[in-house]
């Protein structure tokens, strides 16, 4: 179980490193500054040979501490940070070395390093404020369904760090364990048997659904056709083409069949190695076009979601600029807007709305919130957007309706 206390401790002490590595950097950053000026102004004063030969040994003192300071701090900053990704970690060594360019990089890791501590710190603080209030523990688990080209891995969430938030404030969570490519109605077959898997099991009864992209549209196509509907509370959709992409539909046609089979043949061979038993890349993106996603909504818009009982409602986002997501959304995204208008960098904003509900979010700062970003992908802190905090509120507000 995620989020408990040994997790706790843990994670406050990697903080407690990360804060005093950022710390130690800014004063390195700081004092190297003030020495250096003060060194500036005695070769001002003394010509520069007089001023090296009278502080020799005091400048290779400084030298020493100063090293032993930023050398600290940097292997704390790099050992714990989170944020400051792979990426950050290479700029930061290769221009190390690089007059006054190293300056700017310090800068920008001291700020990241020092925010993430910050932000973090808060986190932990809000959750101990609110732990007797159990904000997430739901009447009914929680089944969190991925969506296309991605499987729920043992030590790769594909939801990052969205679960162990919710366990932490009293949520119960499963996965959908389904395949990464397949069919809507064949996902949906594989959805059915994983709820009566977690029903029969826990003897829990039905399941609140929260799902991302495709997995929106199998999860309603297992409740509406797959006879699923005693057994499921609700369902919140994130980011689901609900209406399809025409960009999809627009690469499915003009794509050769030749490059198809291929891409096609290649992810089949590597994801069954990976644990699917029968992948199918055309399949799942041609159940993702506009055409395809017409005939899953003509197929289940008569069935009575409310009518069963099952709360539904249905979330979107969208990026501001291509900049605003990582490979391939910042390539993708041009497309999707040529075609679907605001998107999240796969999906239009026209695509998202379902159910009884509705929310669309949209960013206050220019970073803008990616089909991605919904789900953590990349564990990034975003200015304007906690996305595990918008999970908290959104399954806070499953329990308030007695789910």
């Amino acid at each position: 179980m995620r989020g408990n206390k040994k997790d706790r401790v843990l994670t406050r002490a990697r903080l407690n490193i990360l804060l005093l590595g950022s710390i130690l950097l800014t004063g390195f950053l700081l004092s190297t500054a003030f020495y250096a000026a003060s060194l500036i102004s005695d070769i001002a004063d003394m010509g520069w040979k007089a001023a090296f030969t009278t502080q020799w040994g005091h400048i290779l003192l400084v030298i020493l501490a100063e090293s032993l300071v930023f050398w600290t701090g940097i292997i704390m900053v790099y050992l714990t940070s989170i944020q400051l990704g792979v990426k950050m970690r290479v700029i930061g060594i290769l221009c190390g070395w690089i007059p006054v360019v190293h300056i700017f990089v310090l800068v920008m890791i001291i700020g990241i390093t020092a925010g993430e501590a910050i932000f973090e710190k808060r986190k932990l603080a809000l959750n101990r404020s609110r732990a007797t209030e159990q904000v997430c523990r739901t009447k009914y688990p929680l089944l969190l369904v991925h969506g296309v080209f991605f499987r729920d891995f043992k030590f790769l969430n594909y939801w990052g760090r969205i679960p162990g938030e919710l366990e932490q404030n009293g949520a119960t969570v499963y996965y959908g364990n389904h395949q990464s490519a397949a069919s809507v109605m064949d996902s949906a077959e594989e959805l059915a048997r994983r709820i009566d898997e977690i029903t029969q099991k826990t003897g829990c009864e039905k399941v609140n659904v929260i799902a991302h992209s495709k997995g929106g549209l199998d999860i309603k196509t297992a409740v509406a056709l797959g006879g699923m509907a005693d057994k499921v509370a609700s369902i919140t959709t994130i980011n689901t083409p609900h209406r399809g992409c025409e960009f999809a539909e627009y690469l499915m046609g003009k794509a050769p069949e030749s490059l198809k089979e291929n891409v096609a043949d290649a992810y089949n061979t590597a994801l069954h190695q990976l644990g699917d038993p029968d992948p199918d890349f055309i399949a799942a993106v041609t159940d993702l076009t506009a055409s395809g996603c017409k005939v899953i909504e003509d197929a289940t818009k008569n069935f009575d979601f409310r009518g069963h009982g099952i709360y539904t409602q249905s979330v979107g986002s969208c990026m501001k600029q291509a900049a605003s997501g990582t490979f391939p959304l910042n390539m993708s995204y041009h497309l999707v807007k040529y075609f679907d208008g605001r998107n999240d960098g796969l999906v239009g904003e026209d695509s998202f709305r379902w159910g009884e509900d509705y929310e669309f979010l949209e960013n206050t700062h220019m970073r803008g919130i990616s089909h991605g970003d919904m789900i953590d992908l990349n564990r990034a802190n975003i200015p304007g957007f906690d996305v595990r905090e918008f999970y908290v509120q959104l399954v806070k507000g499953l329990k308030e309706r007695g789910l």
